[in-house]
């Protein structure tokens, strides 16, 4: 057996695999071999296999009645489920890592299974919640924490495991600029105190290369899973970026090609509050207080550090939230006739009128297939069926879903998922629509297309508010900045 903290060797051998729900791999046939203590940032277009390959690093994907299995992937020569303890990882979505209801605990947990004295697990905890800067009591409820801290918290209870590899799914996609650095930071120190062997994947590459030594990326073709490149980050990037871009990877240097956005102007208020203040729990307000307006043909957008209340604020805003103070005010051309406050409009109101996209897409998944996903909205408002295939065909393509319409929602990878959820959002065509993080998980050439796509529904009329740390997207849309501050 490998003494722990040692560095881990990942090896995969022909492997692949592929859910009993879907037709085709999602991996398939792939060679690497990863030696111990290298730093590999692991990239790929959206759905090219990467998170489906560190999952099964992790020994996460699951046993013979949840899919199908070739070749053979190993952690220091064995199977990834009998080398427990060798492999610590964040996945994309950090609510499928939050265990235990207290902070202190959670980050126990690992520790606590690996049979780490007690006397020695607290110091790691209170070591690994500093290294990630999260600064919350042991006895704050994980539940209260927002999408950013709990990446945060899933790093730390990693990081308190001294694992023998340490692999990260897009850890810092939903953090403040500040955190990113503190997050790499964190595992840069961790990695110099242990010596842990590294795969991250990261669509935004910039912040990770000083500590990478290289790269693999990863591409889809129809015999298999290839690895279209793989060196050190000045062979990789270098010699081949323009190419690599061209594929949909984001490369420093190479910003994804998006059409011309000019500014619209904006039109009509649908929406107005005022004196308002917004809380996660009743009686604790966590932001405002707000005087705003969301107007037809224009982006509002949402920015500030993690943890200050701009995903509650959209939730309040898009009548899914009681406001704690003040008032948020629907106008009669968004109302229609439902009256002026969202929180007392039914499901089936909303639809039309306010549409949302949470920043954690498992949240509102509920159908079986991606076609049926698509489907649950249209069906709600009883339209006939033709203009249901109608609205779902033409999503399909145009959220590039098409080859996955009979997949199980939740077999997606994280930006599957993303413009799964913003498709069936634009189903029931609404008035208005609230964007946590619209652009997270996606490649270079799917965020092109996310945001032209919003950009267009913005020329159409349609009110967008985008909640996002992405500047990139804020800028490209034009987008009137509301800041949100602690």
């Amino acid at each position: 057996m490998t003494a722990p903290g040692t560095p881990a060797a990942l090896e995969a051998r022909g492997w692949g695999w592929r859910y009993a729900t879907r037709r085709r791999w999602a991996v398939r046939d792939i060679e690497l071999r990863i030696e111990p203590g290298e730093r590999v940032l692991l990239l790929g277009a959206s759905g090219s296999g990467k998170s489906t390959l560190l999952q099964g690093f992790g020994g996460v994907l699951g046993g013979a009645d949840e899919g199908e299995t070739l070749g053979a992937l190993l952690v220091d020569g064995r199977a990834p489920t009998e080398a427990r303890g060798r492999v610590g990882m964040v996945l994309q979505d950090p609510d499928t890592q939050t265990i235990l209801a207290r902070v202190g605990d959670d980050v126990a947990f690992g520790c606590e299974n690996l049979g780490v004295p007690r006397e020695e697990i607290w110091p790691r905890v209170r070591e690994a919640l500093d290294a990630v800067e999260l600064d919350v009591d042991l006895e704050r409820s994980t539940a209260a924490l927002s999408g950013g801290q709990k990446q945060r918290l899933a790093l730390a209870g990693v990081l308190a495991m001294r694992p023998g590899a340490i692999l990260l799914d897009e850890p810092t996609a939903n953090l403040d600029p500040e955190g990113v650095g503190d997050v790499r930071d964190a595992v840069a120190s961790a990695l110099d105190a242990t010596g842990a062997t590294l795969v991250v994947i990261e669509h935004r590459i910039d912040v990770w290369l000083p500590l990478v030594t290289r790269v693999i990326v990863l591409g889809a073709e129809a015999a298999g899973t290839v690895v279209l490149a793989d060196g050190s980050p000045d062979e990789v990037l270098g010699a081949r970026g323009a190419e690599l871009a061209a594929s949909g990877v984001w490369v420093p240097g190479h910003p994804p090609r998006v059409p011309a956005l000019p500014s619209s102007l904006p039109g009509e208020t649908l929406l107005e509050a005022r004196g308002l203040e917004v809380a996660r729990r009743r009686g604790l307000a966590v932001a405002g207080p707000f005087d705003l307006d969301v107007r037809a043909g224009e982006a509002l957008g949402v920015t500030g550090p993690n943890g200050a209340g701009k995903s509650t604020l959209g939730l309040t805003l898009a009548g899914l939230l009681a406001a704690e103070r003040g008032r948020v005010e629907a106008q009669p051309v968004l109302a229609d006739g439902a009256g002026p406050d969202p929180m007392r409009w039914s499901s089936r109101a909303l639809l039309t009128r306010i549409a949302t996209v949470l920043q954690t897409p498992e949240h509102q998944l509920l159908a079986k297939t991606v076609r049926e996903e698509l489907a649950v909205g249209p069906r709600a408002l009883r339209l006939p069926d033709a203009e249901v295939a109608a609205r779902t065909d033409d999503l399909l393509d145009r959220l590039r879903l098409r080859a996955l319409a009979d997949a199980n929602p939740y077999t997606l990878s994280g930006g599957e998922k993303r413009r799964l959820t913003v498709a069936a959002a634009l189903a029931t065509r609404p008035r208005m629509l609230v964007l946590d993080e619209p652009t997270f998980g996606q490649d270079a050439a799917t965020w092109a297309e996310l945001v032209g796509l919003i950009a267009r529904l913005r020329d159409e009329g349609t009110a967008v508010v985008v909640i996002s740390h992405d500047e990139a997207v804020l800028s490209a849309l034009h987008a009137r900045r509301i800041e949100v501050g602690r």
